[in-house]
């Protein structure tokens, strides 16, 4: 980890996916991040995942990539007991954040009105489908959800195939980043004027917010966007190849690119084709500027010709699986993952993934695994302030 946030108390009272990714983020940044789980299975991540070995014994794989680096303790906010034991951490905490419904804490008394009673200060991130106004706001939200709602799903596939889900959760991913990064930001003006803020962060507005160039073509330029498969609309050739082995991305985007892409498939006088001499004309004539490209890449390996490109200064990429990438010695001299090993909640190693930054040089990993569910009751509330301490034990 690194020491960016050292000293900053984090409370996490998220579940499954967009709340952990975005603690998990300040986690890596050193803050002190206490997971606070319901008693009744805590976190529903800890039962989801490949292993039903692992979800039985909650600690699901879904839990595992994302709560590394966490304390965790266990409250029944439904409780009195449980509610005046939480006003104790939020005393002693410099952010908060949740993914309920809207309204879900208000109605436990725990809303952010009362919570600024307790810590004037406190940053206060919420974390919902469609935010804490409007007339979706009380609408479940998962992640297929927003990306059906948001147009994501509309523009992915080609024209046969759309539309079609992301292979990822990547509306959930997007509000986890989105928030992360509202919360640092409020906690520097936190320790500059000693204020605190409420921060409404809206998947389906964060997946908005990153379908920037789509939306502006709309917006704009006045073009729907439409599916498009593996190619790029603002250029060609790009998008995915067939080679004599395997699939390779390339994005000849420029026009010295395209140039050095001809020369290099053996097809210079491409370069000088009426069909595909400028951008536009490379546009519209894409089709069989690629099968000509195609034929050409047939007489070697995608590996082979990434790296013959690339060394000429043409973006070029193999088509990978996740195993593969995660082999890639880019990856591994990256430290991208860190290995935990004699876990006692679980029967073998566990790799997880690190965020997507360094800081000084330094890979930003984890010290320490994902917690068992409330393993961290005694430490925590033994650490808390002389003040708090004497309430939280009554």
């Amino acid at each position: 980890m690194t020491d960016l946030l050292s000293g900053i108390r984090v409370l996490d009272l998220t579940n499954v996916l967009a709340g952990p990714y975005c603690a998990y983020q300040l986690a890596l940044l050193g803050g002190d991040v206490i997971k606070v789980e319901a008693p009744q299975g805590g976190d529903l991540a800890r039962q989801l995942g490949g292993s039903p070995e692992l979800n039985s014994a909650g600690m699901g794989a879904s839990f595992l990539a994302q709560n590394a680096g966490k304390r965790s303790v266990v409250l029944d906010l439904k409780q009195e007991a449980g509610r005046e034991r939480f006003l104790d951490l939020v005393a002693s905490a410099d952010a908060l954040v949740e993914n309920f419904r809207p309204g879900v804490m208000d109605r436990l008394g725990l809303g952010f009105a009362r919570l600024k009673e307790v810590r004037p200060s406190l940053v206060y991130c919420a974390i919902s489908g469609f935010g804490q106004t409007g007339p979706m706001r009380d609408n479940p939200a998962y992640d297929q959800i927003i990306q059906g709602l948001s147009g994501i799903m509309s523009i992915t596939g080609t024209p046969e195939t759309a539309p079609l889900r992301v292979g990822y959760p990547v509306a959930d991913t997007l509000g986890g980043l989105v928030g992360a990064f509202a919360i640092a930001a409020a906690l520097v003006k936190q320790k500059t004027t000693g204020e605190g803020a409420f921060l409404d962060v809206s998947m389906l507005e964060c997946t908005l917010s990153a379908l920037g160039w789509p939306v502006s073509n709309y917006l704009t330029a006045d073009v729907e966007p439409q599916p498009m498969g593996n190619e790029n609309m603002t250029a060609a050739p790009s998008g995915t190849f067939r080679t004599g082995d395997g699939l390779l991305n390339i994005a000849a985007n420029k026009q010295e690119q395209f140039v050095a892409l001809c020369r290099l498939v053996g097809l210079p006088e491409l370069a000088s084709d009426p069909r595909f001499a400028e951008r536009e004309t490379r546009k519209r004539n894409r089709i069989a500027l690629k099968a000509l490209i195609e034929d050409a890449l047939a007489n070697s390996s995608a590996a082979a010709w990434e790296e013959t490109l690339n060394r000429a200064g043409v973006p070029a990429g193999r088509v990978l699986t996740i195993p593969q990438v995660l082999a890639e010695q880019q990856v591994i001299e990256r430290e991208m993952t860190t290995r935990f090993d004699g876990m006692p909640s679980i029967d073998r190693p566990l790799t997880v993934v690190r965020g997507g930054f360094m800081v000084d040089g330094a890979a930003p990993l984890p010290t320490k695994p994902p917690p068992a569910l409330g393993e961290h009751m005694d430490e925590v509330f033994a650490g808390l302030p002389p003040r708090v301490k004497k309430r939280a034990q009554g």
